[in-house]
């Protein structure tokens, strides 16, 4: 089966869109490729193709691994492929043992075309064992601007990417993103022990001619709040408002209901049945409006968002290109809102600190996971909290500490609720203290960046152009003065 010919069979369309096939023929010619193409572009036919079509020689058994950091998409992405009659699965921590088992088996014993899993995955013997009877015909590392820890949403494993290229017999490799900036591109390729002139960059740039991008100061929570209900009142399609904090994000529902403006409500701390009832509550209804904090997003494929408003500043240009990416698929005029006042930025500065523990407080959780194992389990995470808060409960250091802990493997355990053991050592980036300061210099310019882009006189687009590497020429639109921020 061709290539177009399976795009036809599985899935319905008749021609590829922008570089697809291109990357698809080089891929299954064996050779490697960073593909950075727009959020809902179609990155995954990249790999799910030629997960589909055997070039001339190849096995028929030969399996496409898909690495990604996304446990909560895995399910939805892998339902969606077998209901294309295609021969998918995923292996990752929401199975239970036995169903975890009854997929080793089937993968060993030659099942299955696609298979999804978290590179974490790799740390387990016993999925070593299993991938070790298959031939990995295509590597695919999905959101790969993980592998980075100058990118966003770095994940320690995703660094341990060449070694795992290699207990696969170096297959051919396609790494996946919707951003990267050329530094990251770079460490990209260097993390998965390949070179430049290995890999081929598909670079589908981030022009969408059909986004307007629009920044608007304003002054307080009432400022805001008409900023969102003219703009709903003026749009009949679908709308998605981003917070950064839940305590907002409700304050200005009760508002909106007030108004009488229906809404979703959306949030990380919402039940997962219930988050999940939202989402395809918000996809298959038109004229839908949304207020959510960053969880909502991945995955969201609606055609007809017709706006997007940020009503607090983004942490960083990545995260923001990647939710404004979410308007107008449809190709139709849609208006991604910035809402800037100052006084948030308050709010990123301390989002900064919490995630960016020192190499002190590191040291002092590793301990107390060490030696007060006993009183932890019985009293949680809040007796914990409160020797390293000194009970100060608007401090988040632990989260971000626990997290990246369980990220390097040095914990294994449940964190919610907590009752870990520590297995590894604490690993050098954590007590580094020149490290550790660095990653948070880098942060803080990504917030800067943002403040730059809200002050920008020219062209918004080609700010954003040239943050990615994009803009060749120099431009006049960024302030020669540092706004005080």
């Amino acid at each position: 089966m061709e290539p177009r010919e399976a795009l036809q069979h599985y899935f319905e369309h008749d021609a590829f869109r922008g570089p697809q096939e291109e990357v698809i023929q080089h891929v299954l010619a064996g050779r490697h490729a960073l593909v950075i193409m727009p959020t809902g572009m179609g990155k995954s036919l990249c790999f799910q193709i030629p997960a589909l079509v055997a070039p001339p020689g190849a096995q028929n058994d030969a399996l496409t691994l898909v690495i990604s950091p996304l446990i909560a998409l895995m399910k939805d992405q892998v339902d969606g492929l077998r209901r294309r009659g295609i021969d998918a699965t995923f292996i990752n921590s929401s199975l239970t043992r036995s169903e975890r088992e009854r997929r080793y088996e089937a993968v060993s014993a030659g099942k299955h075309r696609l298979l999804y899993v978290t590179p974490e995955r790799f740390r387990k013997p016993e999925f070593r064992e299993v991938i070790a009877h298959r031939s990995v015909r295509l590597l695919a590392v999905d959101e790969a601007h993980c592998i980075s820890e100058w990118g966003h949403d770095f994940r320690p494993d995703y660094t341990r990417l060449a070694e795992i290229r290699e207990m696969l017999g170096h297959p051919t490799t396609i790494a996946l993103t919707a951003t990267a900036t050329p530094e990251v591109q770079t460490d990209i390729i260097r993390q998965l022990g390949l070179t430049s002139p290995e890999v081929r960059l598909f670079h589908e740039g981030i022009d969408r001619p059909n986004l307007k991008l629009e920044v608007q100061e304003v002054f307080g929570d009432e400022e805001k709040l008409h900023a969102i209900e003219e703009i709903r009142d003026g749009e009949s399609g679908s709308g998605i408002v981003y917070f950064t904090l839940i305590k907002t994000l409700m304050r200005f529902s009760d508002r909106l209901k007030e108004s009488g403006i229906e809404h979703l409500v959306y949030h990380g701390d919402l039940p997962r049945d219930e988050r999940r009832y939202l989402q395809d509550a918000f996809m298959r209804q038109p004229g839908k409006l949304v207020l959510a904090t960053n969880a909502f997003g991945m995955g969201i494929d609606k055609e007809d968002i017709r706006f997007v408003i940020h009503a607090d500043v983004p942490g960083s240009m990545e995260s923001y290109y990647q939710e404004i990416g979410r308007a107008g698929r449809d190709g139709l005029p849609s208006l991604c809102l910035l809402l800037y006042d100052q006084s948030d930025l308050m709010t990123q500065m301390e989002f900064l600190a919490w995630s960016n523990p020192d190499a002190q407080f590191y040291e002092r959780v590793y301990d107390f996971l060490q030696h007060e194992q006993e009183q932890i389990h019985a009293f949680g995470v809040d007796w914990l909290r409160e020797r390293l808060h000194h009970k100060n409960k608007h401090d988040h250091r632990l989260e971000t500490a626990l997290a990246m802990l369980d990220r390097h493997g040095v914990i294994s355990g449940s964190l919610a609720p907590l009752q870990v053991e520590v297995i590894h050592p604490l690993p050098e980036t954590l007590q580094d203290p020149q490290h550790l300061n660095d990653k948070l210099k880098r942060d803080q310019q990504k917030l800067y960046t943002l403040v730059e882009y809200v002050n920008c006189t020219g062209d918004r687009k080609t700010f954003i152009h040239r943050y990615f590497g994009l803009a060749k020429e120099p431009t006049d639109d960024v302030p020669s003065k540092r706004p005080d921020a």
